[in-house]
């Protein structure tokens, strides 16, 4: 998950206070030292720490609770608002409206600046946009190779000339050229560390090419540094927008995140792994709901767009609510929910399913044991397939012995059947409203949904 340690240590401060039988003033103040603990050992600015953990105190002890809400509920409710306004408040999306649209990608040396080139461009062209790369990184030595093998992946051409030193003059050499496409995605050279002469060089470069947007890219595991780097590459060519790469995982990612809060450039988009496709849009209200166990229903609903027809997924979500669920059933899900990325990810996103701590064998879910799977259904009678309860030790051996795996990996495939079964029987009838309710109350955080 994004933000792995930040994301449980919010979680668990918040379950003290839902586990509390009274709300008072020390309650409060317990919650916001967690916070406060939380926050700064995930590398966010402790100006920022103190701002915000002070605005949530103030609200809770000073503002009416509105009606229909506890004071616990109350509680929950601002920490979530309060971060998400921390984190910019509203989700600022790239402006491709003019053709073409330059973006021009700057950041130092190891922020992932060339793979994050191609994983935007990957995210443009599945929309329906025509997308060129532009290479200007005329230092590092493999910088248009390695722009030119990731365009090759994603079926997208890459401008750039090896043999030139002056990265104007690449640039001018295509500019016709770049005027048929919808996206151009402008790979500026990095260095080291800031210098005077890459901020000067940058600064040559937005002036030459009017981008539309100017992305800054930082690594999550950047640190506190990340305030000095985001400072001054907006004081040389004007920052619109931030990208943060390697927030998967243990990453830190806060001292990312306050760079952001604190220059006021947005943050676009994050990476969350090193797949071409591991890169999501960044929505505050969507990336603290998972910090917090909620879900960021907007990024399953625009994955599952991307990965499953229309058509595919009413027929899993109509099965899903009538609590109906085979064995066939479990792999037809199991395979959407694969084309959508790893399992886990896919979780994280599902409102209240965060809180729900489901079993790692449960999520871990590899192709090659969705495969042998398949082999020990096509083994399997017609009622076995509907009803594998009468899978009995003699019918699992058969099975074995019919589809070439072991009986241990038969016991396996059906005790991943009954764990996700026991998951559809609590959903089975509800309404959307009665769902909410019964995510709440699985996570033991009544009213965390807001």
């Amino acid at each position: 998950m994004v933000l792995d340690r930040l994301g449980e240590s919010l979680r668990n401060a918040l379950q003290k206070v839902a586990r509390s039988i009274f709300v008072d003033d020390a309650a409060v103040n317990e919650l916001v030292k967690e916070l406060q603990r939380a926050l700064l050992q995930s590398d966010v600015n402790v100006k920022l720490v103190f701002d915000l953990s002070q605005r949530i105190r103030d609200r809770v002890l000073k503002e009416e609770i509105p009606a229909g809400l506890t004071k616990k509920e109350y509680l929950v409710n601002v920490v979530y608002e309060e971060l998400v306004k921390f984190l910019g408040k509203e989700e600022s999306q790239i402006d491709v409206s003019a053709r073409p649209s330059v973006l021009m990608l700057s950041g130092l040396f190891g922020s992932g600046k060339t793979t994050t080139s191609a994983k935007l461009a990957k995210h443009f062209a599945k929309r329906g946009l025509k997308v060129a790369l532009v290479q200007l990184d005329v230092y590092r030595p493999a910088a248009f190779d390695q722009l030119q093998q990731l365009g090759r992946q994603i079926n997208v051409p890459v401008f750039g000339n090896k043999g030139e030193k002056d990265p104007l003059r690449i640039y001018r050499s295509f500019e016709n050229d770049l005027k048929r496409f919808d996206v151009v995605i402008v790979d500026t050279a990095g260095r080291d560390a800031l210098s005077a002469d890459l901020l000067e060089e940058l600064k040559s470069v937005a002036e030459a090419i009017k981008p539309k947007e100017n992305l800054l890219i930082i690594s999550a595991d950047i640190g506190q540094a990340a305030e000095k780097q985001a400072t001054a590459f907006h004081e040389a060519c004007r920052i619109t927008g931030v990208i943060i790469t390697k927030l998967e995982g243990t990453a830190k990612g806060g001292g990312a995140l306050s760079a952001c809060a604190l220059s006021g450039a947005p943050v676009k988009f994050v990476g969350v792994g090193e797949k071409i496709d591991d890169l999501e849009r960044f929505n505050p209200k969507g990336f603290v709901g998972r910090l917090l166990g909620m879900g960021d229903i907007e990024a399953l609903l625009e994955k599952a767009q991307e990965a499953v027809t229309e058509e595919e997924a009413k027929d899993i979500s109509e099965k899903f609510l009538k609590g109906e669920f085979t064995l066939l059933d479990l792999y037809e899900q199991m395979q959407a929910m694969r084309k959508m990325g790893p399992i886990a990810k896919v979780v994280e996103m599902i409102p209240g399913f965060g809180q729900l701590k489901l079993p790692k064998e449960m999520l871990d879910v590899q192709e090659g044991k969705l495969k042998k799977w398949k082999f020990a259904m096509d083994s399997m009678t017609k009622e076995e397939l509907e009803d594998p309860e009468l899978i009995s030790s003699d019918r699992a051996e058969r099975i074995a012995k019919g589809s070439g795996i072991s009986t241990g990996e038969i016991k396996e495939l059906l005790k991943q059947y009954r764990q996700s079964k026991k998951v559809v029987k609590m959903f089975k009838g509800a309404t959307p409203k009665k769902m909410q309710q019964m995510m709440r109350k699985m996570g033991g955080m009544k009213g965390l949904g807001g």
